[in-house]
């Protein structure tokens, strides 16, 4: 018997802003290293910003790809605060991640940056989060990433 595929649902679009990188050094799986979250919005079924509290703390393996493990909060328009869980992978060709290091625009089509988010809190308004799967796709800026969730259906 095959089970049904699941579905996806646009959710939100979260603009992240970021802070300095502060680098960790080698760990035991690779370079470590720290990204403030610093603030930014969420557009899309809800919408709010997303507070300055929070980190990615990425750990970038000798071939180049990033382990994405961020956990940060949002506040929805009416009040809501919304905790976000977001771990992923992030890689690509080597000469399209050294121009993400430098800052550099580059297209998502031409690297991969994928994650799985889990989001919890404590207002009814917004329980049912607390029991949904999300899954993303995500563009690194210069300062800032972009991340569509989708809600698994």
């Amino acid at each position: 018997m095959t089970l049904p595929a699941p579905e996806l649902r646009h959710f939100c679009d979260l603009y992240v802003d970021l802070g300095p990188i502060m680098e960790m050094g080698a760990g035991r799986a690779g370079r470590r290293r720290i990204i403030p979250i610093v603030g930014g919005r969420v557009e899309g079924r809800i919408a709010g910003r997303i507070l300055n509290l929070g980190a990615d703390w990425q750990t970038i393996m000798a071939d180049g790809q990033a382990d994405l493990d961020t956990r940060y909060a949002m506040e929805t328009a009416d009040g809501a605060v919304i905790e976000i869980v977001n771990r992923g992978v992030r890689h690509g060709p080597a000469e399209v991640i050294a121009r993400l290091a430098k800052g550099e625009a580059v297209a998502p089509s031409e690297y991969y940056m994928r994650t799985t988010a889990r989001l919890e809190t404590g207002d009814a308004r917004y329980e049912w989060v607390n029991r949904a799967l999300f899954v993303g796709t995500g563009t690194r800026l210069a300062s800032a990433v972009k991340v569509s969730l989708y809600e698994v259906l």
